[in-house]
């Protein structure tokens, strides 16, 4: 299977991990991976940090002349504003400046929980890893998961659907929406609500609020059969689900029609079988399963909308309580973002290439490409003859 560690602090030296899993013979560039980390870094209400950052990987192992070699692929992204924070991350012994040490927990962040779990009485411990600068790592992974499924002809795009309560107006066709999405600063397709998000956003920064919002993420062409019903943890909905929930600050996920369909008559839910003679196929003319029936794709795309809350460090502070102290102060503000629903899409993208390319790789197999190729094509061969 596709499995991964990553590891580094926000402000520490690199962010890394090691990718196990991926088959010989997969064409992978850096290229191929930093244009997605170049759109992790955009879209109108990031904050400073994406000034100093150009986030590029590396990759350290597994990779020669431009393919895979089968071995566990090392990747490597720099953070250069390490450069201002070596004396503070330093890993040989010493002591942290005391101006740095953070004693102040931020509402709605991992701070006071993690400090508590893990004896720590510096909070930049906690928040370091615990930091959303820890996706573009995620970001990297998810570039080579979408390098694979691209020899299949899959896809997997994301938009932005809403906003502080600003909600676009769908578009049917995922990869027109995409395409429309990636001409705005908030990666809207809709361009009238795409313009009162940023007006909305421009609100809460005059506040010193912040904002979230719901993106949808969409994979296309996917094969009919990956997943399966027969464990709870290889419904690969679930799979789905919980990668998305594992992005920092996601708080909710709908699948297909989602908790629409908790309101409507099973007529109005469930999705018809018809048998297209000429491609020698079974067809649905609705997906509002998202393309998932039973934990298994159904040949539909793959659609999740995923819901993140504002962020958590406001400039206008909400209350706490110092650890050491336990006398009420403001939160401490870290340099923040007021609004990274557009980022959090290209994240989202990263996650659920990753379980895509996992089931793909459970369901076909294979040391190589090569040989994961000819598996898929003898099954799809077998699926025109059902």
């Amino acid at each position: 299977m596709l499995r991964y560690l990553n590891g580094g602090e926000s402000h520490g030296k690199y962010l890394l991990a090691v990718l196990e899993g991926v088959p010989a013979g997969l064409p992978l560039t850096p290229d191929m991976v930093n244009s997605d980390l170049a759109r992790r870094q955009k879209g109108y209400g990031r904050g400073g940090r994406m000034r100093v950052e150009e986030d590029r990987v590396e990759f350290a192992c597994g990779v020669r002349h431009g393919k895979t070699l089968g071995n566990p692929i090392g990747l490597l992204v720099a953070n250069k504003d390490w450069e201002n924070w070596k004396d503070v991350m330093a890993v040989e012994p010493s002591q942290a400046p005391p101006a740095k040490v953070v004693t102040r927990p931020r509402p709605g962040h991992a701070d006071l929980v993690g400090a508590i779990k893990y004896g720590h009485r510096d909070i930049r411990n906690v928040l370091e890893k615990a930091s959303a600068r820890e996706t573009a790592i995620r970001v990297a992974i998810g570039g080579v998961a979408k390098a694979l499924l691209g020899q299949f002809g899959m896809r997997v795009v994301s938009y932005t659907m809403e906003i502080g309560g600003v909600t676009a107006t769908r578009i049917n066709d995922p990869l027109v929406a995409y395409d429309q999405a990636e001409r705005s600063d908030v990666r809207c397709p809709d361009e009238a609500a795409g313009a009162q998000m940023i007006e909305r956003i421009r609100a809460a920064k005059h506040k010193g609020d912040t904002l979230g919002g719901v993106f949808e993420v969409v994979a296309t062409n996917s094969p009919i059969g990956l997943g399966s019903y027969a464990q709870w943890d290889r419904r690969l909905g679930a799979r789905l689900a919980m990668a998305a929930m594992s992005i920092q600050a996601m708080k909710g996920v709908e699948i297909g029609m989602g908790f629409e369909a908790a309101r409507r008559f099973g007529s109005e839910v469930h999705d018809e079988i018809y048998y297209e003679q000429g491609g020698k196929q079974f067809i649905r003319k609705t997906n509002n399963a998202g393309g998932l029936e039973g934990g298994i794709t159904n040949g539909q795309p793959i659609v999740l909308r995923v819901a993140m809350k504002p962020i958590s460090t406001l400039y206008s502070p909400k209350k706490s309580v110092d650890i050491e102290t336990k006398e009420p102060f403001d939160a401490t503000v870290e340099r923040s973002d007021i609004c990274t629903v557009p980022a959090a899409g290209v994240v989202g993208e990263a996650v659920v290439a990753f379980e895509m390319a996992n089931a793909m790789i459970e369901k076909f197999g294979g040391d190589s490409l090569e040989e994961m190729k000819r598996n898929y094509d003898a099954y799809q061969a077998y699926v025109r003859t059902f």
